[in-house]
């Protein structure tokens, strides 16, 4: 106490995996009689850093944590903007989508469109849409993989509207139909799901809300292809479920203008 007195310490962040025999309640009490804030590590960290470590996270935290209000009010708000942006941006983008598709079809051999099955809310499948920016087949003798960086399967055009993000622009037909969302959690593929799920502890989590178009891992963290990364944008998934709402909504969908000028995280 002499030390708190002495630092000036007005909060403190408790951080112990372990807390049977270990937890200070007799010290930690008195500080928070004295005024002194006391924080979980795992709050601590989200605030911090704009998302969840799920290393060492207890269930109870993400039980008793505030958060994860989704509504039915703002399910429905939710699906009223969408059905208003996915009309709006789909008569927008016609022209764009036009052209692309034209230049697609000289350029390469194959369908505009490249069609996936994909997870959507509580993993309901789903086929996602997309104009096609790789090799028709690409796929046909190394079944699923993840696209990498200067991947050799993806066309000249392809290049340039995976750049763009002009590639996901179909995808507004998929909020259209209600399957996706402008933002969400970015939809997986199942095959890989089973794999994530059974090496990432909380990934099914990620399912509990529509995938988007865009969303808070997509604007915070580049495009990646390993588990690493997929644990990375797990922990940004988990904090934009935790705090859903329509202003971060819009603070993400104004981060991704941002990063399309920037091509930062582009595949």
């Amino acid at each position: 106490m002499d030390l708190i007195a002495e630092k000036k310490i007005n909060k403190i962040v408790v951080a112990l995996n372990q807390r049977i025999g270990l937890f200070p309640l007799s010290t930690l009490l008195s500080c928070k009689l004295r005024g002194i804030q006391i924080v979980d590590f795992p709050d601590f960290y989200e605030k911090l850093t704009g998302k969840i470590l799920i290393k060492d996270l207890r269930p109870s935290w993400l039980i008793f944590s505030s958060g994860f209000r989704h509504t039915s009010f703002y399910k429905l708000l939710k699906r009223m903007v969408d059905i208003l942006f996915s009309v709006s941006g789909l008569l927008l983008a016609s022209p764009i989508m036009l052209i692309t598709a034209i230049v697609i079809k000289l350029d390469s051999r194959g369908p505009v469109f490249f069609k996936q099955e994909r997870a959507g809310l509580y993993g309901k499948t789903f086929i996602l849409f997309k104009f096609r920016s790789m090799c028709s087949g690409a796929e046909k003798d190394t079944g699923p993989v993840w696209a990498k960086e200067n991947d050799m399967r993806i066309t000249g055009v392809g290049r340039v509207i995976r750049n763009t993000r002009i590639d996901e622009l179909p995808q507004l037909i998929n909020v259209l139909m209600g399957d996706m969302s402008f933002v969400g959690p970015r939809p997986e593929r199942p095959f890989f799901i089973k794999k994530l799920q059974q090496r990432i502890p909380y990934y099914t989590q990620r399912l509990t809300v529509k995938p988007g178009i865009t969303g808070w891992a997509a604007v915070k963290f580049q495009y990646s292809s390993n588990i690493e990364g997929a644990v990375e944008k797990l922990q940004y998934d988990l904090y934009y479920i935790k705090n859903i709402s329509l202003f971060l909504d819009l603070v993400i969908i104004l981060k991704t203008i941002q990063v399309i000028i920037t091509g930062k995280g582009s595949r």
